[in-house]
């Protein structure tokens, strides 16, 4: 018999690196609440979620959690926004913003721009910069957090500012029961701080929201913000004192709108997400950040999430499960993606459906919305099982998440590198010793197809729209190893693919940065990239190694020497290709002669944006601005 199970990830048991899975069984005393609420979180094809109910049911629920824990525990080893016309009056500049997957979804970053200042989370500051004009470059603003809350993203635009971090939830009404409670531990919160922008000088802090449990991700749309966390059942209370006050075992919430008080999700309240089964609450905020006495929504439901995607409309959440098969001693373990569905709007996330595919994703860019479909593409097996070979598929969803049409079986014996959706196409990268990019027609949902492939050495991690027609691939170069069938990776690689034909794709152009061991950040963070076709401008920081002159590297498995870091900066047209125009970098000669083998930190280009004609480097260390045609260097300011 196939048991369906659930994987604790290692960040929800903080830092575990083994994670538990957990046997799916009956889930005992559930409750459907017919109130107007869960009638709204249905639509005709969908059936309302069941609510927990009350505290019995919950302590009944993690019983059945926990009798399976220890028998089986097993070790893990569309378009693009280039730039913004300001509506603020401080200023009406052309100017970049963070490269996102979806236009008009904003994505937090640790750095931004409004197109006159720079904002910018340093360590455990928040610093504003006044940069454009470039010759006026100054720090205007300082704030330094408290130990008790530790920033991490961003959001700005032309009212507000938004800064989300991790901070030590406390909850003055617990504290006795806590304290009196042994196996009691202090919950981590997220939380959100809205400042006014009237005076960058001075920020008006006029919204605080700050939830129970550890930051997953947000986005921003418009004037609403929304907010996915985890939190961690503390079941270790329940198994040693079943007495335990039940709120230490409820998620709570802090929104300043309602003063001082502390809430928390009562049982019928809380509802529990199909086939939930581990002990672990997912919770979805929204914010209405065009009404600061409007509060937060913030619904939980049993269950937990990994990677998300946003739409306008919709968010989606998506949590690997577990099939196991065959004897305990020698089992299969087959990987599915469950995916939870929510209607967005005006800061309100509501439920409405759920669906599952085999195989496990790679990152956002695997899903994709289009025209009342979601599509997502998915890797099973592994890579190097000769008896559970990886193979790789492509599933279309109808808006109940329920299938409408696959490709099966794409590249066996490889693994997903990358995706990317663009309209009715979708185009994939796998990789195991070569290169291969799928074109695929997805035009029908009922009947996606393979349009062309190409197989070229290396791989992309990152694949950004160029025009229609042609597409970006940000990734490594790679060599055939001479023994065995692998490949060993080289320096960074952009290649430029033409789609025109899209039965035969060609690599148009290809540009190899460094030798073995270069990496950058945009390889794993697309938003490290800055693009803009308008200005003829690609940039990125990269951390460059190089093998010494003379020296071969016939097999490929030599590794460079480190060399340089800061940010390159090309030009591309469809005549001649890449041309890089500048090389910028924060690190001094002496800074590198101390430094030997790896970069310093604080002084490696993080970000590149640009106002106006001026390109602007971005590191924990300073700004530097240059001109963004001649490269001349207009100014700079080091940062407190």
């Amino acid at each position: 018999m196939i048991k369906k199970l659930w994987i604790l990830t290692g960040i929800l048991v903080f830092g575990m690196a083994a994670s538990f899975i957990f046997a799916q069984d009956k889930q005992g005393e559930v409750m459907t609440r017919e109130t107007a609420e869960s009638k709204q979180l249905k639509e005709p094809s969908v059936e309302p979620l069941n609510v927990v109910g009350s505290f019995d049911a919950f302590k009944k629920m993690m019983k059945n959690i926990e009798k399976d824990r220890g028998e089986i525990s097993i070790l893990f080893s569309s378009d693009t926004a280039e730039s913004a016309e300001s509506e603020d009056g401080s200023s009406g500049a052309d100017y970049s913003t963070t490269n996102v997957q979806v236009n008009g979804v904003d994505e937090a970053d640790h750095i931004k721009t409004d197109g006159t200042y720079m904002y910018q989370i340093k360590e455990n500051q928040l610093i504003i910069s006044s940069v454009y004009p470039a010759n006026e470059m100054k720090v205007v603003y300082q704030q330094k957090y408290e130990d008790d809350f530790n920033p991490s993203d961003l959001y700005v635009d032309e009212k507000q500012l938004i800064v989300i971090g991790h901070s030590r939830f406390n909850d003055p009404t617990m504290e006795t029961d806590a304290k009196s409670n042994p196996y009691f531990f202090p919950e981590s919160g997220v939380k959100v701080l809205v400042y006014e922008l009237k005076d960058r000088h001075n920020l008006e802090l006029v919204r605080e929201v700050e939830i129970e449990g550890h930051y997953n991700s947000s986005r921003k749309i418009g004037n609403s913000l929304y907010v996915v966390s985890n939190k961690y059942i503390p079941v270790h209370i329940l198994e040693r004192d079943e007495t335990v006050d039940e709120n230490l075992l409820k998620p709570a919430y802090k929104d300043s709108v309602l003063g001082e008080e502390i809430k928390r999700s009562d049982w019928d309240e809380i509802y529990y997400l199909p086939e939930f089964d581990e002990p672990n609450y997912l919770i979805v905020s929204g914010i209405d950040l065009s009404n600061h006495e409007k509060p937060a929504s913030v619904s939980t439901y049993l269950g937990a999430s990994q990677n998300l995607y946003a739409s306008k409309d919709h968010l989606y959440v998506t949590i690997p499960t577990y099939e196991e098969s065959g004897l305990l001693i020698k089992r299969a373990i087959d990987i599915n993606t469950a995916i939870f569905k929510f209607k967005l709007a005006n800061g309100t996330a509501t439920f409405i459906a759920e669906g599952e595919v085999e195989g496990r994703i790679l990152n956002q860019f695997s899903m994709d919305e289009h025209n009342g479909h979601f599509r997502i593409a998915t890797t099973t097996g592994e890579v190097w099982d000769e008896t559970n070979p990886s193979k790789n598929h492509l599933f279309i969803l109808d808006q109940n998440l329920k299938k409408t049409g696959e490709i099966r079986d794409i590249a066996p014996k490889e693994v997903i590198y990358s995706v990317r959706f663009m309209g009715d196409r979708g185009y994939m990268v796998t990789f195991k010793k070569v290169d291969p990019l799928f074109v695929f027609d997805l035009k029908d949902p009922n009947n996606p197809t393979i349009l062309g492939k190409l197989k070229i050495p290396g791989y992309s991690d990152y694949l950004h729209p160029y025009d229609e027609n042609h597409i970006i691939g940000f990734g490594k170069d790679a060599v055939e190893a001479t023994k065995g069938d692998f490949a060993y990776y080289q320096g960074m690689k952009m290649a430029l693919f033409d789609i025109t034909d899209v039965n035969n794709p060609k690599e148009k152009f290809v540009e190899i940065i460094g030798d073995r061991g270069t990496d950058s950040e945009l390889l794993y963070n697309h938003k490290a990239l800055l693009f803009s076709k308008e200005k003829n401008l690609i940039a990125f920081p990269v951390n460059l190694y190089q093998l010494p002159d003379g020296i071969k590297n016939p097999e490929g498995d030599a590794y460079g020497e480190f060399t340089f870091q800061g940010a390159f900066v090309y030009g591309l047209d469809l005549e001649n290709g890449f041309t890089l125009k500048k090389q910028i970098t924060h690190i001094s000669d002496g800074d590198a002669l101390k430094m030997g083998y790896y970069p310093d930190f604080d002084k490696g280009v993080q970000r590149i944006m640009y106002i106006e004609d001026t390109i602007y480097t971005i590191s924990n260390h300073k700004i530097e601005a240059h001109h963004i045609n001649t490269f001349n260097k207009l100014n700079e300011v080091v940062l407190p």
